[in-house]
């Protein structure tokens, strides 16, 4: 759990990063469009909150946490297939990317994680067995 949890922070923090250089670089004036840099980096910053949120629930052990990490790794695996086209210094960030991305993902569909977080699979919610030794009374009189 907590190396779920630190893979998918380390995703928050690279978007927190990512997302103040592309500020930096809109308001010092060295980007074409400052209107869209700006933009893109605040809108990196705020996209970070949803790994770091998801990290800290999955600390503390959150059910809700499991399905915000997901979907970020989801969403990863196109961009990291995206800086993999790209004839640049981009290819390894998406290799890095990608291992990341899906070595968080085998750890959130774990069975342990699944268990430390409380997650029961569909229909298990009321069907589960009786503890050995008990039956169920329902019925019964």
């Amino acid at each position: 759990m907590t190396y779920a949890a630190a893979l998918v922070a380390l995703e928050g923090l690279a978007l927190v990063v990512a997302g103040l250089w592309m500020l930096v670089l809109g308001v010092a004036g060295d980007s074409e469009d400052r209107q869209q840099a700006v933009t893109g980096g605040i809108t990196l910053v705020v996209l970070a909150l949803l790994p770091l949120l998801a990290a800290r629930g999955l600390l503390a052990l959150r059910s809700w946490s499991r399905g915000p990490a997901v979907i970020t790794q989801i969403m990863a695996l196109p961009v990291a297939y995206n800086l993999l086209q790209a004839d640049s210094v981009a290819i390894p960030a998406g290799i890095v990317l990608g291992v990341l991305a899906i070595a968080a993902l085998v750890l959130l569909i774990n069975r342990e994680t699944t268990r430390a977080l409380g997650i029961r699979g569909p229909g298990r919610a009321q069907d589960e067995e009786p503890p050995a030794g008990q039956q169920r009374s329902a019925g019964r009189k």
